[in-house]
């Protein structure tokens, strides 16, 4: 395992898109310690700001100390696993096509922003835009997976065509112009969710918002899939989820001024 210890003091944002593990294996400490990464306007190298100990040859980096001004961490990245024990900046895990990221504490904005696959797992909160597409582009997040324990900003998912997206709490505009995918609440949400959404699912097992006007409600039923899914991330670590796996949902399409082939799901309180 290669340990990273951020022993940086500088205000000043790093982009340290040079750690990820797939890159760092094979490398030696002082070759890690020699790739560049950017410190404001210039480039410095990446021993400046941590201290490296340890092999990458096992696909195991763990990173130790507060990154949150370390952005990119991850990024890209195709396989492995990466560990952060503090927190992370932003666009974290952005593009990522494999591999895994667990952060042990919390995540800045557009965590996961336009992955293909594998799998981020923040134990904290999480900023804006997760799992979303950056402004411009035609898609999000189009593959794996994103859990967040605590809370995220808004516009989660925004844009998303494929994957999982699962969050405590959320702000604003959850879903919004999801083309496909899943997005999953478990505690209070923002108003506006699936807004102009085409095709996925966004499911509120906690109080849900409002729902939109542009919404029918269809039926009341016990999708099978839930189950599967619940089951997946019971698997995976992700706390609470136990106690869902036999309830009944208030299904919802939309958006009509969309596509509209879209669901919202709101749990059954009885």
């Amino acid at each position: 395992m290669l340990r990273l210890t951020y022993i940086g003091t500088t205000t000043v944002p790093v982009e340290a898109e040079a750690i990820r593990p797939d890159t760092l294996a094979g490398k030696s400490n002082a070759e890690i310690a020699a790739l560049r990464v950017q410190h404001g306007n210039a480039s410095a190298p990446l021993g400046e700001f941590f201290r490296v100990e340890g092999s990458a040859d096992d696909g195991a980096v763990t990173l130790e100390g507060d990154c949150s001004r370390v952005k990119m961490l991850g990024a890209g990245m195709a396989g492995g696993s990466l560990t952060i024990r503090g927190d992370a900046g932003m666009h974290l895990g952005a593009e990522m096509t494999g591999g895994e990221i667990r952060v042990h504490g919390n995540a800045a904005d557009w965590v996961g922003a336009e992955m293909r696959g594998g799998k981020i797992h923040v134990h904290g909160n999480a900023g804006h835009l997760v799992g979303a597409a950056y402004r411009g582009s035609r898609f999000g997040m189009r593959g794996g997976a994103i859990l967040v324990e605590g809370k995220a900003g808004d516009e989660v998912g925004i844009g998303m065509r494929r994957g999982l997206v699962v969050v405590g709490e959320v702000g604003d505009f959850a879903g919004a112009s999801l083309i496909a995918g899943t997005v999953f609440v478990f505690g209070p949400s923002g108003i506006r969710a699936g807004a102009s959404m085409k095709r996925g699912t966004v499911a509120f097992f906690g109080p849900p918002p409002e729902i939109l006007r542009t919404f029918r409600y269809a039926c009341t039923y016990e999708p099978i899939y839930l189950s599967l899914y619940l089951r997946q991330l019971h698997a995976w670590g992700y706390p609470g989820v136990a106690q869902y796996l036999n309830v009944r949902w208030h299904r919802y399409c939309g958006d009509r001024v969309s596509l509209g082939k879209g669901e919202i799901l709101v749990r059954e309180v009885t």
